[in-house]
């Protein structure tokens, strides 16, 4: 992953060195801030109608006015500046600079726009080889429907996986799955039947997770919608993740025993090559599918 030459904030198109922020931005202080990550394949933005979307609900949510820049305008852009192709553009909008450090702050919040973008492959060893999985409880504030940058739970569950040799966590609490650290879950029952969990208050209604489900249906595949357990999540024959920066990864152990065979299955592997088709990639230029 290598970063872009050129960032985005507050109206300026800049180096990354020369991006200035107020040490009194609410963003910095409370992490009073919203942020979306949308994904580029062959110089196309994906998805990204229902990433402004959901990050229009998430700044309703948390009080921030609405940018007063034209968005798509200024991802393009970005990705001109950076000849990006394929990758990532993160976008952030914070609560701004409202003075000194203050609770309530103002009635309203005047946002502070800060963008980036990351050349990346999209598919690549991750979704070929799978990954590895660790179970961490889940210590996430209340609204996690809403895409926002208070993140130190996931943070710090990625670190507890990665000193146990271990790609990502799987989040969980009072017995349920509610997603993993950056990703929604979802498994594939011993009768084949795909789950991911249910779209509440507990997780994020990923925009990935969206198209698949979408994806799966218009292809007659039946996807269950509803809470489960860690038993089941340990039982299951497949488990896999799916987000904008690892779009559909195999999870082939958790806390170090073997999904099914301990390798990407057949219901992961169609639903790789379902939504790689939907990118606009071949998917037979990938010999492991």
């Amino acid at each position: 992953m290598t970063l872009g030459t050129t960032v985005y904030l507050n109206g300026a198109f800049v180096a990354p060195s020369q991006a200035k922020i107020s040490p009194f931005d609410r963003g910095f202080l409370f992490a009073h801030a919203a942020y979306e990550v949308t994904a580029v394949f062959d110089g196309k933005l994906i998805d990204f109608d229902a990433h402004l979307a959901r990050l229009e609900k998430t700044l309703k949510g948390i009080e921030i006015l609405q940018p007063s820049e034209d968005l798509r305008a200024l991802h393009r852009e970005l990705m001109d500046r950076n000849d990006l192709t394929e990758g990532l553009v993160y976008l952030q909008v914070s609560a701004g600079d409202q003075g000194p450090r203050d609770f309530a702050g103002p009635e309203e919040l005047v946002p502070s726009v800060f963008m980036f973008v990351t050349h990346t492959t999209l598919i690549g060893d991750v979704a070929r080889d799978g990954v590895t999985a660790v179970l961490a409880e889940d210590t996430r504030w209340l609204r996690r429907d809403m895409k926002t940058t208070q993140l130190l739970s996931q943070s710090l569950a990625y670190r507890a996986a990665r000193r146990s040799g271990a790609h990502l966590a799987i989040m969980h609490e009072t017995g349920q799955v509610t997603e993993a650290a950056s990703a929604n879950a979802w498994m594939v029952t011993q009768d084949g039947t795909l789950v991911t969990r249910d779209l509440s208050r507990a997780l994020l209604p990923g925009i990935t997770r969206a198209s698949v489900a979408r994806l799966l249906r218009e292809a007659g595949l039946e996807v269950e919608e509803r809470a489960f357990s860690l038993d089941e999540l340990r039982s299951a024959a497949e488990v896999f993740t799916s987000s904008t920066g690892q779009l559909i990864s195999p999870v082939i152990s958790v806390d170090g025993v073997a999904v099914g065979a301990g390798q990407p299955g057949p219901v992961t592997r169609q639903v790789q090559r379902l939504y790689f088709s939907y990118l606009g990639a071949n998917p037979d230029r990938f010999a492991w599918l």
